[in-house]
């Protein structure tokens, strides 16, 4: 679609700090992926009819809550992923500032770059600092990576990708759409010791994983990429 009613969403959902892209009229990628992430926060189903802006979401947009706080007092400064609504919250002075749709762990196992199994891939709960930006796309066994922030050595990261799918299918990183990627990393302190707090929330002990296919099999930390060790 596009005309003035694309505009008026594109405006909206800037306004509530997240990232429909260029406020054209026009309802492109950047535009559906910011739909989605409405969606999630707001606990509307994506199940189905995903890409609608339908009258729920519309009532939604008139009255919208903001995305739940999973550390209260984890800095003015911080990023919160939260896994079960898949979406990113960057703060800033305590304040929500963008919002986004992510893809994390799909929880599977796949094949490694040496050879046997790895797996399953899952983006580990827990505390971090932004430690390591590349810019740019960064090409890894794995695949591919657009401006990496990464926060747990060399392994795992924050990045962006074309195309962000609707549901969990990294190795274990978080996934965000590449224009997020550009704007996120400006936004953001890296540094090994004061980097900015990144916060991952949502799998419990004990999630159900299907198991690998029988052979021979490699268990290795998830979303490994090995990449060269950051400088310094």
């Amino acid at each position: 679609m596009q005309g003035a009613a694309v505009r008026r969403l594109q405006q909206r959902l800037a306004g509530l700090h997240y990232y429909p892209g260029a406020v054209n009229g026009r309802f492109g990628t950047d535009t559906l992926e910011a739909v989605w992430a409405f969606k999630e926060v707001q606990g509307l189903p994506t199940t189905a009819a995903a890409d609608d802006v339908d009258p729920a979401m519309q009532r939604a947009l008139a009255r919208p809550q903001l995305p739940p706080v999973l550390v209260p007092h984890g800095g003015g400064l911080r990023i919160e992923v939260n896994l079960p609504r898949e979406v990113l919250v960057l703060y800033q002075h305590h304040q929500v500032a963008l919002i986004s749709h992510i893809s994390a762990g799909g929880g599977y196992y796949y094949h490694c770059p040496g050879g046997g199994t790895c797996g399953p891939a899952l983006t580990p709960d827990g505390n971090y600092r932004a430690h390591w930006f590349a810019g740019g796309w960064l090409h890894v066994p794995l695949g591919r990576m657009y401006n990496p922030v990464f926060f747990i050595g060399a392994n795992f990261a924050i990045h962006g990708d074309i195309p962000i799918p609707l549901q969990p299918a990294s190795h274990g990183c978080v996934r965000i759409p590449v224009d997020v990627a550009n704007v996120l990393y400006k936004q953001i302190r890296i540094s090994p010791d004061r980097g900015t707090p990144i916060y991952i929330r949502g799998h419990a002990p004990g999630t159900l994983i299907p198991k690998p296919r029988a052979g021979r099999s490699t268990p290795v930390t998830t979303g490994l990429h090995r990449l060269p060790r950051p400088p310094g």
